[in-house]
């Protein structure tokens, strides 16, 4: 019975996000109770239990959170996202046009978010694929692919901090963002070659362009929107300075202090944290705002940011709700103890997190929900070192990938902005997913074999 009541609460997770539409948010809180009833954990304890859960996430990856989630937005109010784009395009040059497109892709996604970032490259994708005559098609599945590596695998994208944060990685983010980027290259590549497939390609659905307009979220603009745009160092000075300090404090804390343990040490371990990172690069993103009322403009950044944030701030809560909970039944020895002879290993969180993704649509709700669920499993499934839990997000953020369909909004973005009816868009975008995480997990899988 012990395995039917968490089946049973997976289910509910699913029929209530996909069926019914409810918010993820309420799903996972109701999810929380469902397990205290079903696991029968004391009364009075439950309250506690969950309100616990909630505020511990949150106490130190809600700020990060924020913070990365207004930097992204104002890249992309200011039309750095696109000065970001355009640079990577002249330094790679038009030898390889669909790899330029999704490198482009994965670097613009590392501060906005995929949906924001595809429709803010439209137009320059269209014009590139047109000037070097390749398909949009293929152009399309390249710049989606793109995004999708880094949305689901480098922080400060929310899904993966959150996942980090659930297993215990909030304080060694830049371990997270070093692997996330070897992971990333691969699943770009997966994503890069499933669209050179479709180099001969044309879009099929000669609707999609009148259906741009419904499908375009209210405020994103588009390159001709811009009369003035940042230069390329200030464009990258908001997200490139935090990661390298980030990294940077990572690499202070290794046990063999390569930064001694002297005022060095502590200062970079100070300014590499997360919150302190991210809090500079915020003030660097400020200084892309350029009119005479910038001081209104930087306010009215920050209350978007914290209206954007906010969906993913109680979704997370309510997922570390969610796992304080499920932590204190004993699913976590019971599954443990039969994942171990089963011998799934790192292979577990990929399969549960696929199927919360491929069910429901979200890539956020599959990485905040099964990071959830495996916390308690780690050491019975061998993931329990440090770079054991890097490898477990890593393998929940490729099943969160796995697979982009018709419930997921990113998909209706690709298709309608690239013109391909539903079925080519399954063919060529969903399949590419699917592709990216198969290949992405094969790849995690081989480096636990040679570090873990």
């Amino acid at each position: 019975m012990i395995v039917f009541w968490l089946v049973l609460t997976i289910l509910f997770i699913i029929f209530a996000t996909a069926k019914l539409k409810w918010h993820p948010f309420l799903v996972l809180i109701l999810s929380a109770f469902l397990v205290a009833l079903f696991y029968q954990v004391p009364l009075n304890t439950v309250a506690k239990t969950i309100s616990d859960g909630f505020g511990g996430i949150l106490g130190y990856i809600g700020l990060v959170i924020v913070f990365g989630t207004i930097i992204g937005l104002i890249l992309e109010k200011t039309g750095a996202a696109i000065v970001m784009a355009e640079s990577v395009i002249n330094v790679l040059g038009p030898r390889f046009p669909t790899l330029t497109m999704s490198i482009v892709g994965a670097v613009v996604s590392v501060p906005v978010f995929c949906d924001s970032g595809y429709i803010i490259l439209n137009s320059l994708k269209e014009s590139l694929a047109e000037r070097l005559h390749v398909s949009s098609v293929s152009m399309s599945i390249a710049l989606a692919t793109g995004l999708y590596a880094t949305h689901t695998f480098v922080p400060p994208t929310p899904g993966p901090i959150a996942a980090a944060g659930n297993l215990g990685l909030e304080s060694n983010l830049g371990l997270v963002i070093m692997v996330g980027v070897v992971v990333t290259a691969v699943a770009v590549l997966a994503g890069w070659w499933w669209s050179n497939r479709f180099l001969n390609a044309t879009p099929d659905n000669i609707n999609a362009t009148d259906a741009q307009a419904a499908t375009l979220p209210e405020g994103i603009k588009t390159r001709d929107d811009y009369s003035k745009l940042p230069s390329a160092t200030m464009a990258f000075l908001p997200i490139i300075v935090p990661i390298i300090l980030i990294c940077l404090s990572s690499v202070a804390n290794f046990p063999s202090a390569p930064f001694g343990s002297g005022m060095l040490a502590e200062v970079l371990i100070f300014i590499g944290n997360p919150l302190t990172a991210l809090l500079i690069g915020l003030f660097l993103s400020f200084l892309l705002i350029d009119s005479e009322q910038k001081t209104q403009q930087i306010s009215d950044s920050i209350s978007q940011g914290l209206v954007v944030a906010a969906p993913i701030l109680l979704i997370t809560g309510a997922g570390g709700a969610f796992g304080a909970m499920l932590k204190v039944t004993p699913i976590g020895d019971y599954l443990g103890s039969t994942l171990s002879a089963l011998g799934l290993g790192i292979f577990m969180p990929f399969i549960v997190s696929a199927a919360l993704k491929t069910a429901q649509g979200s890539t956020t709700v599959a990485l905040v929900t099964t990071s959830a669920m495996v916390a308690p499993l780690l050491n019975q499934i061998g993931l329990d070192s440090e770079l054991g839990r890097v490898f477990c997000v890593m393998a929940i953020g490729a099943g969160a990938m796995t697979i982009s369909h018709a419930n997921d909004s990113f998909f209706w973005i690709v298709s309608q902005f690239s013109r391909m009816s539903v079925a080519q868009a399954y063919k060529a975008h969903s399949m590419a997913t699917g592709i990216q995480g198969v290949t992405s997990i094969v790849f995690i899988w081989l480096l636990t074999l040679v570090f873990i």
